[in-house]
C-alpha cells in the first residue's frame, strides 16, 4: 500500500498516455492547457510563504518552489525545442540534467514571482506558436538523444500539457494534504 500511495504521489493525475489520433480537438484542448497554466500555477503558490515553498511535495522529492523553477526551465527548452523543428530538419537536440539544474542556489533560494512572471511570458509564446502551427508543421520533430526518440511536434504539445498539469496537482495534492488555503 505504501508503494502505491507513493506512486500517486509521483504521479497525481497518472503517467502521461498519448492519444491514438492528434485530432483538431485534442490538440486546441492541450494548447489551452499550457496557455491558462501560468495563471493556474500563480493562484495556487503567490501566497505561499518560504516555509510552505520550501516543502517537498513528496518524501525524497522536489519542494513547491524546485518545482515552479523547474517548470519555467523545462518549457523554456519546449519553446527552443520546438524552434529547432520548426527550423532544421529533424535536429538533434541537448539534453539537460534536471534534477542537477534543480540543486543549483536558484532554485533552492529564488523567489518565485521572477519565475511566475516568466512563465506568463513564456506561455503566452508557447500558446502563440502552437496555435499557428500548420498540419505539417505538427508532424515536424526532434530527436532526444537520451533514448535516440523522435519526437513530433504534436506529441509534444500533450506532453507539455500534461507536465504542466502533472506538476501542478503535485502543489494542490501537498497544499489539501496539509491544509493550506
Amino acid at each position: 500500500m505504501e508503494k502505491l500511495d507513493l506512486e500517486k504521489l509521483k504521479y497525481p493525475i497518472g503517467k502521461f498516455t498519448a492519444p491514438t489520433k492528434f485530432t483538431a480537438e485534442y490538440i486546441a484542448v492541450q494548447i489551452q492547457e499550457i496557455a491558462t497554466f501560468p495563471e493556474r500555477l500563480k493562484k495556487e503558490t503567490i501566497h505561499l510563504n518560504d516555509e510552505q515553498l520550501d516543502t517537498a511535495y513528496r518524501p525524497g522529492g522536489w519542494t513547491i518552489r524546485q518545482l515552479i523553477h523547474h517548470c519555467a526551465e523545462s518549457h523554456m527548452h519546449c519553446f527552443i525545442r520546438i524552434k529547432w523543428a520548426l527550423t532544421e530538419n529533424n535536429p538533434v537536440i541537448k539534453p539537460y540534467d534536471e534534477v542537477l539544474w534543480s540543486e543549483l542556489p536558484d532554485n533552492l533560494r529564488m523567489p518565485i514571482l521572477p519565475t511566475l512572471n516568466l512563465l506568463e511570458g513564456l506561455h503566452f509564446r508557447l500558446a502563440y506558436i502552437m496555435r499557428n502551427l500548420s498540419e505539417d508543421d505538427l508532424e515536424k520533430s526532434f530527436v532526444h538523444p537520451e533514448n535516440n526518440s523522435e519526437y513530433r511536434l504534436k506529441e509534444i504539445i500533450g506532453t507539455y500539457a500534461w507536465h504542466s498539469n502533472h506538476h501542478l496537482a503535485h502543489i494542490t495534492t501537498l497544499k489539501k494534504y496539509k491544509n493550506w488555503e
